[in-house]
């Protein structure tokens, strides 16, 4: 009972916390496996922003608690946040499940399973299913642990958890707890040692990541602990490239503004998430900043950064918006100009305040709403495209493609790219003609510093179908 799979729903978040969870397990002695048939426990990590997300990963173990039926040694378990919104409930729609462990015990997974393990190999019931969700002083500091895959390049690090912000329509703050973060020291030498492992480029995360640290450290020279860190990794030796997500509006003080001019490793790209540009919505989702303030920091972030790139996060359909507060919202939509963006309609969460608020908006108007938003989208992205087309853009060349069309990488804009390479190139930063493009993707060739001739091939016109847009319309 040591082959384990875990299958991930939701955020890059949930993603670091599912590959730290792996690697605790791994060093137990547990063996991960890519093929859930081939499994013996199956860990579902969860997601709770949306009921849909819920209602996947309740589906999802629904039915593999029918494999119970023929194997009775097959260990199922529910991780996360949804493992954290609704703890022992769970067992009233699957009482055969083993395990329920909650955001901050991610850690004791292990010990949960030697248990399981341990008491089906004695043939002992165990008696009841192990439930956590239990806070954790300290929980924040547990999960820095990887499993780097071979002449893996790209790594995330979570720096802060939990959120203070209260949003009305967000139940984060149920599921994640309050605002905690990690020593300065040990991120800094969590993201030496993934250097000196061959990681060139490093996401830092955390539910609010720009709060970091402004608890536990000093604003110096009217520096925040953010920047602050920010300085001390972009000074760590092989690092390449240095990114982060979720931000907040209200956390792009000057000095992380400037920092995009002076830090070399900081790419310019941001998320920068929006909700609403209407003022009235904001107030009524306790966004604590105006339509007016967003644009002059986009505004500021182009001006230090002209090349910057932007994506956000826009939910319609929140209670009680009208058509002119949505004319609003698109119109900010399209003066930002992003580049991504993941759109949203409403989905009430029960308990957030804004499950209780009146005014509902109708499903068929929201999504005539987000398909305003997408084509939008589509439009801006065609346009920032066509004006790569001919240039030569740093690339990061992370791997093959999965798709078979050669390689593929990621200018500092974080736009994906398609190009014909070799594997000694994995890893390296490297010039690439951009040759072809679609609404999400770029294709190109590698050329020399000189540019007298490619260093590869280019990719095939015909090499394959065109990505799909970038961009999330959830229910």
């Amino acid at each position: 009972m040591n082959r384990v799979h875990i299958k991930t729903y939701g955020c890059q978040m949930n993603e670091r916390d599912s590959e730290a969870v792996a690697a605790l397990l791994r060093a137990r002695g547990y063996r991960l496996v890519a093929d859930e048939s081939a499994c013996d426990v199956l860990l579902l990590n969860t997601c709770s922003v949306r009921d849909l997300a819920e209602q996947k990963a309740l589906g999802k173990a629904a039915n593999l608690l029918r494999r119970k039926q023929h194997n009775p040694r097959f260990v199922l378990g529910i991780l996360g946040c949804m493992a954290q919104n609704r703890g022992a409930a769970l067992l009233d729609a699957l009482p055969d499940i083993d395990l329920i462990v909650g955001t901050q015990k991610f850690h004791q997974v292990p010990d949960y399973l030697d248990n399981l393990r341990a008491a089906r190999e004695a043939g002992v019931p165990l008696g009841s299913t192990i439930v956590d969700i239990a806070e954790e002083a300290g929980s924040q500091n547990t999960l820095s642990a990887h499993v780097l895959e071979e002449r893996q390049v790209t790594a995330f690090v979570s720096i802060q958890q939990g959120c203070n912000m209260d949003c009305s329509f967000c139940i984060v703050p149920k599921t994640r707890g309050d605002e905690r973060s990690r020593p300065m020291d040990e991120i800094v030498r969590e993201c030496e040692e993934l250097a000196g492992r061959g990681v060139r480029e490093i996401t830092l995360l955390g539910q609010i990541v720009t709060s970091y640290g402004r608890r536990d450290y000093p604003h110096a020279g009217g520096i925040t602990p953010f920047v602050q860190l920010l300085e001390r990794l972009d000074a760590i030796p092989g690092l390449r490239r240095l990114r982060f997500t979720s931000p907040h509006p209200r956390g792009f003080k000057d000095d992380l503004i400037q920092a995009y001019g002076r830090l070399e490793k900081l790419c310019a790209y941001v998320h920068l998430p929006l909700q609403s540009g209407s003022d009235r919505i904001l107030r009524l989702m306790n966004r604590p900043y105006t339509r007016e303030r967003y644009r002059q920091i986009v505004a500021d972030l182009r001006r230090v950064r002209p090349e910057m790139y932007f994506s956000t996060d826009i939910i319609v359909g929140f209670p009680g918006e009208t058509d002119e507060d949505f004319a609003q919202t698109r119109d900010l939509f399209e003066a930002c100009n992003y580049d991504m963006a993941y759109i949203f309609k409403y989905s009430v969460r029960s308990g957030t305040p804004a499950a209780g608020l009146a005014e509902q908006v109708p499903e068929p108007v929201k999504e005539e709403r987000n398909q305003i938003l997408l084509g939008l989208l589509a439009a801006n992205s065609d346009r920032r495209n066509a004006t790569l087309l001919g240039t030569t853009q740093e690339v990061l060349v992370e791997g093959p493609d999965k798709k078979g069309l050669g390689f593929m990488g990621r200018t500092r804009g974080n736009r994906i790219v398609h190009l014909a390479a070799t594997e000694r190139l994995v890893g390296e930063l490297v010039p690439v003609k951009i040759t072809r493009v679609s609404t999400a993707v770029l294709y190109g060739e590698t050329v020399p510093a000189g540019g007298e001739a490619p260093l590869a091939t280019a990719v095939p016109a015909s090499g394959g179908p065109k990505t799909e847009i970038e961009a999330k319309a959830e229910a």
